[in-house]
């Protein structure tokens, strides 16, 4: 059963203000939820302009100077910052023991597809450049639209022909923006976040006019030959659950090596509340550690 701690999380958001604001004031009260929320201490911030994308450093105390992770922020395509995510970022890079760098990506409807994608692409090749990193010292991570964007990145990538990273952790992925997945349904009532009257208005901005199942927009949907290691963490309570099984499944066919954790009664990208609730905690515990063995050379 989820704890106490989670339930009273599900109530807040249930409390939100209407999914049908328009994106300045679903951006608004994004900012506004999140900037209560404390960095924990002796996380170091370095904002950073990189080949014109903003981005800042996220380190934590404890991590290693020889390796990075590549983080691009969830919010639908339409929201989010770097400032909604630096907590959460600077407890994946002391529970991953490595750098963050976390990536302020062009947002929809200013700026639809392939915007997004352009800006990861540009970060990870001045990472593994100018940054001074092989790719093999870098791990993608990203939430919800990140973690769609994360793959959508690797794709490019692979058809640009760049070296892959050591592998990519995905948490709560949004893979599918045709909302084919079942779960749309079957979670509906369970999910205090996102369904598909909420996202489809993101989807459309994103999109903006292109079709949404092509594979840089809906990667569950891409040939994913090629692609590193994966990692993906998703709720049995979400409606993006299938977004992630039906990646898994298509991953693991192209031959990519896939650890699908759903975790049982979690909630859309539940690992953001570390540090007040328990189960969170854990998730967060084991997607660093998984980072963590990528990176520690073999």
């Amino acid at each position: 059963m989820a704890s106490n701690e989670l339930q009273a999380v599900i109530e807040l958001l249930r409390a939100q203000p209407d999914v049908d604001a328009d994106f300045p004031t679903r951006r608004a009260n994004m900012e506004a939820a999140t900037a209560a929320w404390p960095v924990p201490e002796g996380v170091a911030i370095e904002p950073i302009v990189v080949d014109g994308v903003p981005c800042e450093w996220v380190t934590a105390a404890c991590a290693a100077a020889d390796r990075a992770i590549l983080y691009v922020h969830g919010g639908a395509y339409t929201t989010g910052s770097l400032a909604t995510h630096r907590r959460h970022v600077a407890q994946l890079s002391a529970a991953a023991r490595t750098p963050v760098l976390n990536v302020d990506y062009r947002l929809a409807p200013e700026h639809p597809h392939p915007a997004a994608v352009e800006d990861a692409v540009t970060a990870h090749r001045w990472l593994t450049s100018r940054g001074g990193l092989a790719p093999d010292r870098v791990v993608l991570c990203g939430d919800s639209a990140g973690g769609g964007l994360a793959v959508a990145t690797l794709l490019a990538l692979r058809e640009a022909g760049d070296r892959m990273p050591a592998g990519a952790a995905l948490i709560s992925p949004w893979t599918d923006l045709t909302f084919s997945g079942g779960s749309h349904d079957t979670r509906l009532a369970l999910d205090p976040m996102c369904s598909r009257m909420s996202l489809t208005p993101s989807a459309d901005a994103y999109a903006g006019g292109a079709d949404p199942a092509a594979p840089l927009i809906s990667p569950a949907h891409a040939d994913l030959s090629g692609l590193p290691p994966l990692l993906i963490h998703v709720g049995d309570h979400e409606t993006l659950l299938d977004d992630s099984t039906m990646l898994a499944e298509r991953a693991r066919a192209a031959g990519v090596e896939v650890e699908l954790e759903v975790a049982p009664e979690m909630i859309h990208v539940w690992h953001v509340f570390a540090g007040m609730v328990p189960e969170s905690d854990v998730a967060l515990g084991a997607m660093g550690r998984w980072i963590d063995l990528r990176l520690t050379p073999r």
